[in-house]
């Protein structure tokens, strides 16, 4: 898993506030492999793309505008990715969906988008998510817990053991 996304603008954030929540929350089963991409996705992408080791599935966690309520969380298809530019470090942006398509079509790699509808994204510099994407964060964890972990369950970390 992939949380993607930049952190300095706004709701832009929420893949990488999704993997920050599963590690804080969650003990993440060793078969699991959950990595706060930020803005690297491209490096990574295409390093994936060119190795003969590849993970059998891969999942990203973005935050999208598709025109949905803001904070819904659903499933996109990568060859339906908008190539809509919301800023220099999108995911949405060639070549990072073509990378996708590459890994998924060429490289047999499964791959699944698991995205939120941002709210408007702010102009200048701004962290932190609004309230109906921080609602979701959550959720999406719960949607990834039954879809990737074991079992479909996922044990709760206990607050007095989390890591610096």
């Amino acid at each position: 898993m992939l949380g993607v996304g930049n952190i300095l603008f706004g709701d832009d954030g929420f893949g990488c506030a999704v993997v920050g929540y599963l590690e804080a929350h969650h003990q993440v089963p060793e078969s699991v492999c959950v990595l706060d991409a930020g803005t690297g996705v491209r490096s990574l992408l295409f390093t994936l793309c060119l190795s003969s080791a590849r993970p059998r599935r891969l999942l990203i966690l973005d935050a999208i505008d598709a025109g949905r309520k803001i904070g819904e969380i659903f499933e996109i298809n990568p060859a339906d990715i908008p190539p809509v530019k919301l800023d220099d470090f999108s995911m949405h942006q060639l070549p990072t969906s073509n990378l996708l398509r590459e890994l998924q079509e060429t490289c047999g790699v499964e791959v699944r988008v698991l995205a939120c509808q941002t709210g408007p994204l702010p102009e200048e510099i701004s962290q932190g998510l609004s309230k109906a994407v921080s609602r979701a964060v959550p959720q999406a964890a719960e949607w990834l817990i039954r879809e990737y972990f074991p079992g479909g369950t996922a044990s709760r970390r206990d607050p007095s053991q989390a890591s610096a």
